[in-house]
């Protein structure tokens, strides 16, 4: 049985590599199929060419300055915004999306850029999430759970790492969640998926 909502959800999951929040988007995304939300879900960086750029430049620590880093990433964001972010809210969907603008607030900030300048240069363009989960978890044990990747990259450098989850745990507001990412991945999943059904329910009444 389909729901349809009333207005279009965008919901993110942001903190450090190894927090686990690519797998709680992947979890939401399936269970709020299976109760018949008509869903989609999102990535960032994306796959246009100033996101391939990102990926591919993030292999070789240092190999872009700051400045440089966060230009690509507002050029892959504009564009994501325009071909999938807006459209699909537009046509009501619920939108998960893995990293947004937090994440480069986060680790463009640790590496020397003023992170209110660059909340104002994303927020002329970027659509206001409803809900952010934050996976708050020590850069030691995230590098630790991916320490069996091949290449390490820019973003998975300990002290690196620990400055930008500093700036992770800064947001505040009511759209922000923070989990103690140690937690099992079972408990994270259903306490997310309560709030995000009650947020849905205040805001949104759904039709079956």
């Amino acid at each position: 049985m389909s729901v349809t909502l009333k207005k279009g959800i965008l919901i993110v999951f942001e903190g450090i590599d190894g927090s686990g929040k690519s797998t709680q988007a992947e979890l939401l995304r399936e269970k709020l199929r299976d109760r018949g939300f008509d869903v989609v879900s999102f990535q960032e960086p994306s796959n246009s060419k100033w996101g391939r750029e990102i990926k591919e430049k993030a292999l070789y620590p240092d190999s872009l300055s700051p400045e440089e880093e966060l230009d690509l990433f507002l050029r892959d964001r504009k564009e994501d915004v325009q071909k999938n972010l807006r459209p699909a809210l537009e046509e009501k969907k619920l939108v998960i999306l893995d990293r947004y603008y937090y994440s480069t607030i986060s680790y463009q900030g640790a590496r020397g850029i003023d992170p209110e300048m660059i909340k104002r240069m994303n927020e002329e363009f970027a659509p206001e999430a409803d809900l952010v989960f934050v996976l708050d978890i020590d850069a030691r044990t995230g590098l630790e759970r991916i320490e069996d990747r091949k290449k390490e990259r820019l973003f998975e450098q300990e002290d690196y790492l620990i400055r930008v989850r500093e700036l992770f745990r800064r947001f505040k507001g009511k759209e922000f969640i923070h989990f103690d990412a140690r937690r099992s991945e079972e408990e994270i999943s259903r306490e997310i998926e309560r709030i995000v059904l009650e947020y849905i329910n205040s805001v949104s009444p759904y039709d079956r």
